[in-house]
């Protein structure tokens, strides 16, 4: 996952200089660990959401969040803490988090 966190902080800072009108294109690949991951994979729609999430575009998030749970594609995920969850599963968290933090920022 270390490799993933890695291309979400390059996904932030290279969407970070985009039009926040617009959502920021989305590559037809991207490289994790050395392979080129389809724009489409959980992992790699995970990552983006996570960059959007970083900029304060929860919407977009949410929405690439949304698409790799959908996904037919299932992998097995590490995460930061080294635990290995189904992609599904490792999308869902990541959206429940940021509707909390969504909902908290509501709050204030």
């Amino acid at each position: 996952m270390t490799a993933t966190l890695l291309i979400a902080m390059a996904l932030a800072q290279a969407s970070a200089t985009a039009p926040q009108a617009a959502p920021a294109p989305q590559p037809a690949s991207v490289e994790i660990g050395g392979q080129a991951l389809a724009a489409d994979h959980p992992a790699t729609l995970i990552n983006m959401g996570t960059a959007y999430a970083r900029q304060g575009r929860a919407d977009l998030a949410a929405d690439m969040f949304r698409a790799a749970l959908a996904s037919d594609q299932r992998y097995e995920l590490q995460l930061a803490d080294g635990r290995w969850v189904d992609s599904r599963d490792a999308a869902r968290m990541a959206l429940t988090r940021l509707q909390g933090e969504r909902h908290s920022l509501s709050l204030h």
